[in-house]
């Protein structure tokens, strides 16, 4: 289950003036300007990874045999009862790159040494360097991940109109959308994004999203597109608390219910009760 609880504009202009405080020697006209909130453009908090296609099986994901054929069984097992293919729906975040939807509002702050992503969603902040640097040899997984970008004039203006990004180490289980298509469970998956505004409006920016990972036939690359609002939207950003549903109870891969009188009850019909074999 989900919360938003909303939250003082003063804490987040704290927040935003102690980072753009650190870029005091910026100059901001050699940068985009992508100030303000943004949102995904159409779709809804169960929207499709590929917007262009249907959900689920629709959206002819390229899995391997191996993960096709998990993704299928998970779906089953969520129909009997079993545990939920989102993750989300457990309270784990969403992650590089399914955050990236924007189903919640998304501020884009930009710095000398790094570009900040600040996501309503799972209250996420995302950090991209852009200073040069090369990922560590080792990287801690989290679910942002660890991004590295690069900025480009590709229009020869002398100002940036493009990031370059990618994002590696992303910290499991996640999953494309809500309908649960999978990631490979090494955890190797890179995805690479190239971010722009739209030529025609500068009030919509796409985010070319491509990830590579083992549990794919191929790269998978996706178009998310966002629609610039209103400082109001500022003014209203919300703390994203998630709570998991305490009547819900995970034994092994089932779901079952806790009754008003505490004892376990199923959620469908014929389930089998849990194994007892540690209470002999």
């Amino acid at each position: 289950m989900r919360f938003r609880r909303s939250i003082g504009s003063a804490a987040k202009a704290a927040v935003l003036l102690a980072t753009l405080t650190a870029a005091h020697a910026f100059d901001e006209s050699k940068y985009p300007g992508w100030r303000g909130p943004w949102q995904q453009l159409a779709g809804s908090q169960n929207s499709a990874w590929d917007p262009s296609k249907p959900a689920g099986a629709g959206q002819q994901a390229p899995l391997t045999p191996e993960y096709r054929a998990i993704y299928e069984a998970s779906l089953k097992n969520e129909a009997v009862g079993g545990l939920e293919t989102d993750p989300t729906r457990r309270c784990v975040p969403a992650g590089v790159p399914r955050v990236m939807m924007a189903v919640l509002p998304m501020e884009v702050v930009i710095t000398p040494v790094a570009t900040y992503f600040m996501l309503e969603e799972f209250s996420t902040l995302r950090r991209v360097y852009t200073d040069g640097r090369k990922f560590p040899a080792d990287i801690e997984p989290s679910y942002t991940g660890t991004s590295i970008g690069q900025w480009q004039d590709t229009t020869g203006s002398g100002r940036y109109d493009t990031l370059l990004i990618e994002t590696r180490g992303i910290k499991g289980p996640h999953t494309y959308d809500a309908s649960g298509i999978p990631f490979h469970k090494d955890g190797e998956a890179v995805v690479t994004e190239k971010v722009y505004a739209d030529k025609a409006n500068p009030d919509i920016l796409h985010d070319e999203i491509t990830t590579t990972d083992h549990a794919l036939t191929r790269p998978w690359t996706v178009m998310r597109s966002y629609s610039r609002g209103g400082q109001q939207v500022m003014l209203d950003w919300s703390e994203y608390l998630c709570t998991e549903d305490v009547s819900r109870v995970q034994v092994g891969d089932q779901i079952y219910k806790l009754s008003p009188d505490g004892l376990l009850m199923p959620v469908r019909k014929g389930q089998k009760a849990p194994d007892l074999k540690y209470f002999k």
